[in-house]
Parts: structure tokens; C-alpha cells; sequence
């Protein structure tokens, strides 16, 4: 029996949302991200939006493991804010997004407990007004099959809502696809049993 997680929760739109303290501005930007790439390239549009900013802390989490991630506190006391945002994104068990917090320093120090509590408040903030949504996991997997089996083979990937990552189509196809975990004890069965269609992971 496969125990894997077989689903992940996600969002799928930017959400911001702003918390204040003792004259300090917290801008807090939610943000579904594909790549690390994508979540540098928001940091520095972010850092050019607010140039005037005195910290631009974050967090993010990749992937279904929860192996990448990543949390700064961009100038801010050590574990007072990178942390925190991270904290938030886990509490709710989202992945493939990140926080970052755009702080205009009021005049007043926070301390380290208060800048937990406003990085913090401020992330939540930002997730509270996006839905979170849960996608399937998918396992890839190469298919090799001749053009003329191309029906079949669609019928039963549409089926079992596999998503299409890659093909190439001559007269022999290769499709590379993503076959979501929950199904795969009921779709691999069936695509195995089409005389001609040769499978392996991607």
C-alpha cells in the first residue's frame, strides 16, 4: 500500500494584507510560486515598489517534501521575522508559495518579541484573505506507443485527470505525464494492458 500524501494545498492567486505597530508598517504579499526563480523575481519587482522600505523579510516552501525552503530576516534581528512567516505558511500546510513582508520603520523598536508578533500577524493576515486550494500530487511517467494508439491513450489520461507535461507525436509518440497518485493503482493497470504501450517512471 502506497503511504505517500497523495494531494498538497497550494494558493493560486497574490493576496496582500497590511498590519501595524507603534508606527511601523507591515506589508505582507502571499504569492503562489512554480520556482525559486519566480519567488526572486517578485522579491526584487517587490524591492523596487518599496525602495524606501527598511526590510523586505520572507519565506517560502517548495515541493511536497518539505525539503526546500527558505526564511530571511533581511537586516531584522536573527529568528525575528524570516521565522515567523515560515511559521505561517506550515500552520497551514502550504507549499509551493511564499510570504514576503515589506517593513517602513515607524521610530519606535519593536524588540525581538515584537517583531515575531508583527511578522507573524502580518503573513497570517495575508493568508486569511486567499483561498487555499489542494491539488493532486503526480508521479511522471514516460509513455512510448505508436501514433495510432494516440485515441486510446488520451482517453484513459483524461480519464484519471493526468495532465500532459511534454510529447512529441510522429509516427511513434512519447508523452512525458503527470498521473496523480490517488489514481495510478487504477490508471497504470489500464495502460499497461494496451498491447503496444511501453511505460517507465519520468
Amino acid at each position: 500500500m502506497d503511504s505517500r500524501p497523495t494531494a498538497y494545498i497550494t494558493i493560486e492567486e497574490e493576496s496582500t494584507a497590511e498590519f501595524t505597530d507603534r508606527g511601523s508598517r507591515f506589508l505582507a504579499y502571499a504569492l503562489p510560486i512554480p520556482s525559486e526563480e519566480a519567488f526572486r523575481d517578485r522579491l526584487r519587482g517587490l524591492r523596487k515598489d518599496h525602495p524606501k522600505a527598511a526590510h523586505h523579510c520572507f519565506a517560502w516552501r517548495l515541493g511536497t517534501d518539505g525539503h526546500r525552503f527558505r526564511a530571511s530576516d533581511d537586516g531584522e534581528p536573527p529568528g525575528s521575522a524570516g521565522r515567523p512567516i515560515l511559521g505561517q505558511l506550515d500552520s497551514r500546510g502550504v507549499t509551493n508559495a511564499g510570504i514576503i513582508v515589506v517593513r517602513y520603520f515607524g521610530g519606535t523598536l519593536l524588540g525581538v518579541p515584537g517583531l515575531i508578533h508583527a511578522y507573524r500577524s502580518a503573513a497570517a493576515l495575508a493568508l486569511q484573505i486567499v483561498p487555499l486550494v489542494e491539488k493532486p500530487i503526480e508521479d511522471l511517467w514516460r509513455l512510448d506507443f505508436d501514433y495510432t494508439l494516440v485515441n486510446e491513450v488520451m482517453t484513459v489520461l483524461k480519464r484519471h485527470g493526468c495532465t500532459l507535461v511534454r510529447q512529441e507525436m510522429q509516427l511513434f509518440c512519447q508523452f512525458t505525464v503527470g498521473i496523480p497518485r490517488r489514481s495510478l493503482d487504477a490508471c497504470l493497470p489500464q495502460l499497461r494492458g494496451m498491447y503496444g504501450v511501453e511505460m517507465q517512471p519520468a
